[in-house]
């Protein structure tokens, strides 16, 4: 085989030695296509950000009127039996769930039989909160424990 400058890409000679020239071609095409071709687009678990959502922020209160952290929060549609979605409140207090835009009832509650607070009194949940979703908007609860 030799080498000549004929070839489209520079190779040195040694690099192409023992290599038919079709075979080299037909690898570096390949490389290029499969560095340029589009990712698989695989579920992610996040939403879309420019997706419309609604929003449920909530702050989870003691009996004593000061936010608990690591209440777990269940929130599911008001006529299904079942939590869709499940989080925990963080240490303000707070947890926020995005939800699919449109209208819809929601029922959000605190999930836990009993716990004790910092100051060793017993926790128990409250009511679970009704929330009527009209658009992609923000709805602020409050959950209270007793």
């Amino acid at each position: 085989m030799t080498c000549n400058r004929r070839h489209i890409f520079v190779l040195s000679c040694s690099t192409v030695r023992g290599i038919s020239p079709t075979i080299l071609v037909l690898v570096l095409f390949l490389l290029l296509v499969a560095s340029v071709s589009p990712r698989p687009a695989w579920p992610q678990k996040s939403q879309d950000p420019k997706k419309p959502y609604a929003l449920i922020f909530g702050t989870v209160w003691g009996p004593d009127g000061r936010p608990v952290y690591g209440v777990p929060v269940k929130i599911r549609r008001a006529n299904e039996k079942k939590a869709k979605w499940q989080l925990q409140s963080d240490h303000r207090g707070e947890f926020a769930q995005r939800l699919p835009a449109g209208k819809a009832e929601y029922v959000v509650w605190a999930d836990f039989k009993e716990s004790k607070s910092l100051n060793g009194k017993k926790l128990t949940p409250g009511e679970p909160v009704t929330v009527h979703i009209e658009g992609d908007e923000r709805t602020d609860i409050g959950l209270h424990l007793k």
